[in-house]
């Protein structure tokens, strides 16, 4: 049963914490010693909280990497460790693959055959990549909240919040040439600075082929039991002096103030696990309104839609190996979060997610009532997110269509990026600019039109916009939006035929003619710079639809979550996921997902073999893995004749945490976290301590793949294997 559920939370106030199956929190490193080391030596860790955070030693956040765009560093889309005194970092294939993508051509298809640099010379360039390193955690709750007060509305209160925030970072990080970035925890109830050092110059090292990579592919995705080798390699490099510096031949690997030694050890049953990485988002608070929302609005729309666009894209990579390598990035991840909500739904139905949140809602609201006080401060909260989800539901409908049907393609995007553009043409009154600028445009062409088929596309416009305009209520349709498809009689099909055929932004070469003689006549009746800037509008409008309710909706949710910390004083509280460093603990395990089943917590090279199927794009295993697998050729990394290649643990983690380091009691690498399940998908929201499962790739598994398999042995010396 669920821990909080109206008995044992009842339980829980009278008696104090009790004892669960998994520990549920993504917990705040500066805060450790205070909350969590010792439950986490019971369980069976041998070092101490400055082992993990320290500001004035090397320890083990020094080891731990987020990575990101440079366009936004402090979101960290995934993960990765050091494990070199060279800088080499761990990550998961599908966390550099798009960096693979980028490199792979017909003739160097990477993504097919892998790729592995067997010296430094050979490594690969990423110019969209940066790796962050904390430096430290500051928390500075007191000095934001000390500029605002109850008698503030919602957008003088976020305004003040910012502008302390904005001072804060600068102060933190001033004299150096560090970055900093205050972020809020517990909906806007406690704040902390996060200090890093973000280095620009990350290099590809290697990857095993993508049929190992992505193992089992959509099938798989979610699922336990897997036999995925879900990692890749990079470098972060440096300048001479060791400062962070963008791309140079005279940079030089960087030299880690900690980097993590490599466990060859394995692991059983019952051993102790941590996770420290980027973990992206949860909503643990969400109340049950929100909940509603999620499951009936966020979640199918993007199931139904992606279902439409998968299939689009899939029919185009099916025609040829250009089409294959250039959407092979897009696909994955458009089909990454497809399949999220579908399992996530099916999780929340079946765990009774919505009968715990209003659990909690009852607790919540007998609490409120025992006190005049909290009446006064917290007696709307409930009825007025009720009121406030009711009121703007259409609109989350038109949100999510925007999203995933208007925005959906990516020539409108593309091309709404130049609204503006022309005063840099002649006569403009930036003219005097142009030949600036226009090497930049020319860049941006060039990265856009490499990874894009105008058939695919023309498909996708078609599809996507008639998914918009059916399902989406008229008062939400921009003026911009009507004007443009009036003229088709709402017949996407001919628009996106006539786009396909005249549009600059659907064609390479009819792009560069343009750019040679820029006009803004020509720019303003491109159809497609017209569907970009109606998406751009309606994103615009939909904002002020929200109105009070979105307001209503930010304040109340912080004053739910207020009140839930005041219920429970004495517990040692974790703040949802929102891309900052965390550390997770739990335990090497198997689990029932469902009776008379039994998952253990590994699998072996077996179980790829039993998978394998040459007519499967997901299964169809190369045969240079069967080969060595015939032959036993499993190098020092076998366990009892059997090379093991992925295992669970029950910690908390979500996305963001690929890539990130499974760590044993001594601080070693055991592991690289790569998924979840699917029985426990409505973790993101209500963490489920019975099922909940992190999915990991074998540490044994990626260095047999390195040595054996691909026979790069210099990576291996470089590492330090226990």
């Amino acid at each position: 049963m669920k821990k909080c559920l109206s008995l044992l939370l009842a339980f829980v106030l009278t008696f104090g914490a009790f004892t669960v199956k998994a520990d549920e929190g993504m917990w705040i490193l500066s805060l450790l010693k205070k909350q969590n080391i010792e439950k986490m030596k019971q369980m069976g860790f041998k070092l101490s909280a400055e082992d993990i955070y320290d500001v004035n030693k090397a320890c083990l956040k020094d080891a731990i990497v987020g990575l990101s765009k440079p366009n936004s560093p402090f979101h960290h889309f995934c993960s990765g460790e050091i494990i070199s005194g060279q800088g080499l970092v761990l990550t998961n294939h599908h966390c550099g693959f798009g960096a693979i993508q980028s490199h792979s051509t017909v003739e160097h298809d990477y993504l097919k055959d892998g790729f592995w640099a067997y010296n430094k010379s050979e490594e690969l360039a990423n110019d969209d990549i940066y790796a962050s390193i904390l430096v430290r955690i500051e928390d500075v709750t007191s000095k934001v909240l000390a500029v605002v007060n109850d008698n503030m509305n919602e957008v003088e209160r976020a305004k003040a919040v910012s502008k302390i925030s904005k001072k804060l970072s600068a102060e933190a990080v001033r004299g150096t040439s560090y970055a900093a970035h205050v972020q809020s925890m517990f909906n806007g109830n406690q704040y902390f600075v996060f200090v890093y050092n973000i280095y620009k110059d990350v290099r590809l090292v290697g990857a095993p082929p993508q049929a190992m990579g992505k193992f089992g592919g959509d099938t798989d995705n979610w699922m336990w039991p897997r036999h995925t080798a879900d990692f890749s390699m990079f470098r972060i490099y440096t300048a001479p002096d060791g400062s962070s510096a963008t791309y140079s031949k005279n940079n030089v690997p960087l030299k880690p103030k900690h980097h993590l030694p490599v466990s060859t050890k394995g692991v059983k049953e019952g051993d102790f696990a941590m996770i420290m990485g980027f973990p992206g988002t949860t909503n643990r608070y969400l109340t049950s309104f929100g909940l509603k929302q999620t499951m009936e609005v966020t979640n199918d729309i993007r199931y139904k839609v992606r279902t439409k666009k998968l299939a689009i894209m899939k029919e185009g990579m099916n025609k040829s190996a250009k089409i294959r390598i250039q959407y092979a990035s897009k696909y994955a991840s458009c089909a990454n979060y497809w399949k999220y909500s579908y399992v996530q739904n099916i999780a929340l139905k079946k765990l009774n997610t919505m009968g715990n949140k209003q659990a909690i809602e009852k607790e919540f609201t007998n609490w409120v009532n025992a006190d005049a006080s909290r009446q006064a401060k917290y007696g709307k909260v409930l009825e007025t997110l009720e009121n406030a989800f009711k009121a703007t539901r259409s609109l989350a409908i038109a949100k999510s269509y925007t999203y995933e049907g208007l925005g959906g393609p990516e020539a409108p995007k593309f091309a709404a990026g130049f609204q503006g553009l022309d005063t840099f043409f002649k006569g403009g009154k930036n003219a005097d600019k142009w030949e600036r600028v226009k090497p930049m445009i020319a860049k941006a062409a060039k990265g856009f039109f490499k990874d894009f088929n105008t058939e695919v596309e023309k498909n996708l416009i078609a599809t996507l916009f008639a998914e918009y305009e059916k399902n989406v209520d008229d008062k939400y349709k921009t003026k911009e939006y009507k004007k443009i498809f009036k003229r088709y009689r709402k017949n996407f099909a001919k628009f996106a035929k006539k786009a396909a055929k005249k549009s600059i932004f659907m064609n390479e070469a009819k792009f560069n003619k343009f750019l040679a003689n820029p006009s803004k006549k020509v720019l303003e009746k491109d159809l497609v710079y017209q569907a970009g800037m109606a998406l751009m509008s309606t994103f615009k409008s939909l904002g002020s639809f929200a109105g009070d309710n979105g307001k209503k909706i930010q304040k109340s949710n912080r004053l739910f979550v207020d009140a839930l910390l005041q219920m429970h004083p004495n517990k040692a509280w974790a703040p949802d996921a929102n891309s900052t460093i965390r550390l997770t603990y739990g335990k090497v395990g198997g689990y029932s997902p469902k009776d008379g089943v039994y998952n253990m917590h590994y699998t072996t090279m077996d179980g790829i073999i039993a998978k394998t199927n040459p007519k499967s794009d997901e299964f169809n295993t190369p045969q240079h893995l069967l080969d060595l697998y015939k032959d036993k050729n499993f190098g020092n990394y076998a366990e009892n004749g059997k090379l093991h290649t992925c295992f669970i643990t029950n910690n908390d983690i979500t996305g963001g945490n690929s890539g990130s380091p499974v760590i044993n009691a001594n601080g070693e690498l055991i592991g690289t976290a790569f998924d979840g399940n699917s029985e426990a998908m409505s973790g993101d929201i209500d963490f489920e301590e019975n099922l909940q499962r992190c999915i990991n790739l074998d540490a044994r598994y990626m260095l047999w793949i390195v040595d054996v398999y691909a026979g790069a042995k210099n990576l291996i010396e470089e590492m330090d294997l226990k």
